[in-house]
């Protein structure tokens, strides 16, 4: 298994598999090098007593206030205190561990200022496991993600709660089963842990990746539903593509083609098909669904611009020290909420399809696609849960980034709420994701009605993989585990 090298650029892929565990990462003495360096200039910078932000001031609206140099070391531990005020549910043990991930990342990078034997102690936590428990709420994506990742410092320094060998106990205790002692604190070293972008791209990343394999499933989903309504592949022909050359539009169309092709079902009512056209949710499956894939595209451009940035604050450039605002988390706010809402758009003409499927007026479909209508109800409620869903979608599609409040006195006075944009992307692909699992469960029962003819190979390959799952039914029965099973598959990239 190969390694990732801390202090390089990572992709998305690279914060996924390292952030589940399929991939470990290294320290490079290289990078140990840089952050030695960029130290060394923060000392110097020290000793000539000149003010630094964060460094030998207070924070926020106090950095005005001037600290001796004897109370350095627990400024930055009681900063790490202070601001651990997050609430809520605690994020994902993934999402917790990219967060640890990508700070690591950023510091060796060597613009931070802090000492390798902090590097060091936040790669050994990664490699060994322990997992910072770090709630959901309490980031305004303005100084960067300051309250959750104040949780992720408290495990270095021994503080708080950790999960560890599948159980939450006390950081100090996690530390020292894996060979650790509790992280001191130097000048810089508090700040450099909480300041930054880490926890809104892990987060968010994440979620982008999630969106992707919704995207793919979503395609199988409308051509297994396509083809269970005995509709017409001929819009998703590459003329008409060529015509509106969106790059997604084309990747949707070629998408689509792929899995219908050798289709049964489209043989059997080519002649003599009194329909001139099939409703929007198929007919125009291309525009709409390769306009979600270019909003997630754009999504991954920037976050992985992001993660190969550097967004601590101070940063030590160049023998300087230099306060700016790379913290700012405006581009993943407005790339997560551009993101979420085109999941909505995804999960709302999913839901159109699904209602179409089981409204029991296509050739060969009976009701709800039940075996026996009014003595079973089949697949009706199925449908109901679709469309609360993608009603939960329009709401959380509302922008996060068209909202700021002031914080810290004022002097953060105009904040990106990144993190919150980054949690409603979460939950939107979640209820997408759901969506599209209802549709591909439908359309698959209502393919059994048209055998023996079978749909496109793609489709029919996508079908066994859900099968494997989620039978057939064979009258009423709950359809919970089903819908949920199937929703599972998509999320694990079972249809990539």
């Amino acid at each position: 298994m190969s390694s990732f090298k801390h202090g390089t650029s990572p992709t998305l892929a690279d914060l996924e598999a390292v952030a589940s565990g399929a991939r470990r990462a290294a320290l490079p003495s290289s990078a140990l090098a840089k952050v030695a360096a960029s130290r060394k200039a923060l000392e110097r910078i020290l000793a000539s007593g000149k003010p630094v932000y964060g460094v030998n001031t207070g924070f926020g609206e106090l950095a005005s206030v001037r600290i001796t140099k004897d109370r350095l070391a627990q400024v930055q531990r009681n900063l790490v205190l202070s601001h651990a005020c997050g609430v809520g549910e605690p994020l994902s043990s993934q999402e917790a561990r990219g967060i640890l991930f990508l700070r690591i990342n950023e510091l060796a990078r060597g613009y931070s200022g802090v000492r390798p034997a902090l590097v060091r102690q936040l790669a050994r936590m990664l490699d060994a496991g322990i997992t910072p428990l770090i709630p959901s709420r309490g980031s305004v994506g303005a100084s960067g993600d300051l309250a959750p990742q104040a949780h992720m410092a408290l495990a270095v320094i021994g503080e708080g709660p950790v999960l560890f060998g599948g159980r939450v106990i006390p950081a100090a205790v996690a530390l020292k089963r894996a060979g650790l002692k509790p992280y001191v604190l130097a000048e810089k070293e508090g700040l450099s842990l909480l300041n930054g972008t880490q926890a809104m791209q892990s987060v968010g990343g994440l979620a982008i990746l999630a969106a992707e394999r919704v995207w793919r499933a979503a395609n199988l989903a409308c051509a297994a539903s396509l083809d269970a309504l005995t509709g017409t592949p001929a819009p998703f022909d590459e003329a008409i593509s060529r015509l509106k050359p969106h790059a997604g539009q084309g990747s949707a169309a070629r998408s689509l083609r792929r899995l219908l092709a050798g289709s049964e079902i489209r043989r059997s009512h080519v002649v003599d098909d009194p329909r001139v056209q099939d409703s929007y949710s198929l007919r125009c499956a291309p525009q709409v669904h390769g306009a979600v894939w270019d909003r997630l595209v754009e999504g991954r451009r920037v976050v992985e611009i992001e993660l190969r940035s550097v967004t601590d604050n101070p940063l030590v450039v160049g023998g300087r020290v230099i306060s700016g605002g790379n913290f700012h988390g405006q581009a993943l706010s407005f790339a997560f909420d551009g993101a979420a809402g085109a999941l909505a758009a995804l999960a709302n003409i999913s839901e159109r399809r699904t209602f179409q499927v089981t409204a029991g007026t296509a050739p060969r479909l009976k009701a709800f696609l039940a075996r026996d209508p009014g003595v079973e109800s089949g697949y009706m409620i199925a449908q109901y849960a679709a469309a609360a869903l993608a009603s939960e979608n329009k709401a959380l599609a509302h922008p996060a980034s068209a909202d700021s409040i002031p914080t810290s006195a004022n002097k953060e006075d105009f904040v990106s709420m990144g993190m919150w944009s980054a949690l409603k992307l979460k939950k939107v692909v979640w209820n997408a994701a759901q969506v599209v699992a209802i549709e591909l469960v439908c359309a698959a029962q209502a393919i059994e009605f048209h055998r023996p003819l079978k749909s496109g190979k793609g489709v029919e390959a996508g079908l066994a993989v859900l099968r494997k799952k989620v039978k057939a039914s064979k009258g009423d029965e709950v359809l919970s585990g089903k819908l949920e099973a199937a929703r599972e598959l998509i999320l694990s990239g079972a249809f990539d």
